[in-house]
């Protein structure tokens, strides 16, 4: 049987990343961009770290947020999720 470590985070915890995978194309980055500010106003785009996937179907959209708590954070991957170009929140 495999040991499972639980990581509990503090929050607020400043540089908290998110990763956003979704379809690439025209606008995504701008789009996850607009959503992130919405729920974390102190987003910083200097940390944007864009990977297209092998193929270039897929974008991932990393940046580094301020979490403040669970409310945003569960509220900020709802909002992303309904764009209907967004298939994972990490």
């Amino acid at each position: 049987m495999t040991d499972v470590k639980s990581v509990t985070i503090e929050l607020p915890c400043e540089r908290y990343p998110i990763k956003v995978i979704g379809d690439a194309g025209e606008g995504f980055v701008e789009l996850v961009i607009e959503v992130l500010r919405l729920h974390a106003p102190d987003l910083d785009t200097d940390t944007l770290v864009l990977r297209d996937s092998r193929n270039g179907r897929y974008q991932t959209v990393q940046l580094l947020i301020t979490a403040t708590s669970v409310e945003q954070l569960r509220d900020l991957n709802s909002a992303l999720r309904a764009t209907g170009r967004v298939h994972m929140v990490l």
